[in-house]
């Protein structure tokens, strides 16, 4: 079976700058939610998402998250097949999500639901 995407994230300097752009590029609601600002696309079609500012490298990035029941294992998997583990896993309230890169440097998320 295979694994859904369920998240996408933008990262970036100025939260309330990106915002800005996204919402008025794209017509989302953008909402400051702690560390983040999520995004609301207003279309019942594809993912939620949201904004953030890490305060350190990297700076500017776009992420996905792939939806899988074992964050640990997944990275196991990634290092036999030529990728890297950059971040994780972490536990946070929605559950835990991890950062790799494929062989290529594309950074890409894992996340199991809590």
């Amino acid at each position: 079976m295979g694994r859904p995407v369920i998240h996408f994230e933008i990262g970036c300097r100025d939260r309330a700058r990106t915002g800005e752009f996204f919402s008025k590029l794209f017509d989302w609601q953008i909402q400051a939610s702690g560390p983040a600002s999520t995004i609301n696309t207003g279309s019942a079609k594809g993912i939620s998402g949201h904004i953030t500012s890490l305060g350190h490298e990297p700076q500017n990035y776009t992420m996905f998250y792939v939806e899988v029941d074992d964050v640990q294992a997944y990275l196991a998997k990634v290092t036999e097949l030529g990728g890297k583990t950059l971040v994780g896993p972490v536990k946070i309230p929605a559950g835990t999500f991890a950062w790799f890169s494929d062989p290529d440097g594309n950074m890409i998320g894992l996340m199991k639901p809590a």
